[in-house]
């Protein structure tokens, strides 16, 4: 089915996907995690070094070599179409607006890039933690809403975020060498954090769509990192260094990762928090979907910059990750 799907969208192959700058190949760096979790002490090293410098240098890279299965995608993007063929008035039960949509679903051009006024074209699902996972905090965690219309769609979920949060909690491990961190630093941040897996779906856009409305605006993510599941049609772009747009076309059941505003603010844009939007269909026009998954420390942690990254000084003060949360979730219109 997942395979399917991306061959039906014509998604152009990945070594495709090529810019030169000064005569130099830009394109974003394709790493294998198996080399990290079961790699030798060098090879260790040397996906660490590759990982905080692709951050560094493009904000993405794409990541083969993980746990996440084909069937585990299949049966996923099977229930994203499900979902979004409800009616209406059968998603809308499942609506929060008054907490900033964090769980549950998010209605059509609601959600715009900051400092835009015009929505983005796409509706979402949130699914967060459970409150039976160890260490939830009920007083600052929402409960999930589980669509009573769809079999099996609580477990496929549930499963995916565990995956996923573990890919990403492994990832934040691979940087602390490189930021001189303890291992269990992002761990100890992050293990109950209010980390969110969005379902995407991009209906095919309208003639009369207003004029400058794009599936996703040109923006960056909030939280430290974000895990993407390879979406079922092209799409996603970076601004690169030189401000021009960078195509990001992944090979088949790989996940691309990039980082957010939180770990930029905490390494003090050692590693930036890269642009990145999701153009609108240029031929065929279909719907598309997509699973990110955004990393976030627990909400009473502490966003500061770490020692390794002061350099010439601190350039953001400390503030908690939930009132950072709040003020984001605020300026995008949630």
């Amino acid at each position: 089915m997942y395979q399917l799907v991306l061959e039906a969208a014509n998604l152009k192959p990945y070594k495709e996907s090529l810019r030169y700058i000064g005569g130099i190949m830009r394109q974003v760096p394709e790493l294998d995690l198996y080399s990290f979790t079961k790699g030798t002490v060098s090879e260790k090293k040397t996906f660490s070094d590759l990982l905080f410098n692709g951050l560094k240098d493009y904000g993405f890279i794409v990541l083969t070599g993980h746990t996440v299965s084909t069937d585990l995608l299949d049966q996923a993007y099977k229930c994203l179409n499900h979902l979004f063929s409800l009616s209406e008035s059968s998603k809308l039960k499942y609506s929060m607006p008054d907490n900033g949509h964090q769980r549950g679903y998010t209605p059509f051009a609601v959600e715009h890039a900051k400092n835009s006024k015009i929505a983005d074209l796409k509706e979402f699902w949130h699914i967060g933690r459970e409150p039976d996972t160890p260490g939830f905090n009920s007083s600052t965690s929402l409960k999930n809403f589980w669509p009573s219309e769809l079999d099996g769609f609580k477990k496929t979920f549930l499963e995916l975020y565990s995956k996923l949060d573990h890919v990403g909690l492994t990832l934040l491990e691979a940087l602390t060498s490189e930021l001189e961190l303890d291992t269990s630093y992002f761990y100890d941040r992050v293990s109950n954090g209010n980390s969110i897996l969005r379902l995407l779906h991009y209906p095919p856009i309208d003639s009369d769509v207003e004029k400058g409305a794009l599936r996703a605006a040109p923006h960056e993510d909030i939280n430290l990192i974000t895990i993407l599941v390879a979406a079922t049609q092209s799409g996603l772009q970076l601004k690169d260094r030189d401000g021009s747009w960078l195509d990001i076309d992944a090979p088949k059941n790989s996940l691309i990762v990039d980082a957010g505003d939180m770990l930029s603010r905490i390494t003090n844009e050692v590693i930036p928090s890269t642009t990145h939007q999701v153009i609108n269909p240029d031929g065929s026009n279909t719907r598309r979907y997509s699973m990110p998954f955004f990393i976030h420390p627990n909400p009473d942690a502490v966003l500061e910059c770490l020692p390794s990254c002061i350099g010439e000084g601190v350039k953001y003060p400390p503030i908690t990750s939930d009132s950072f949360l709040k003020e984001r979730l605020k300026e995008i219109g949630l």
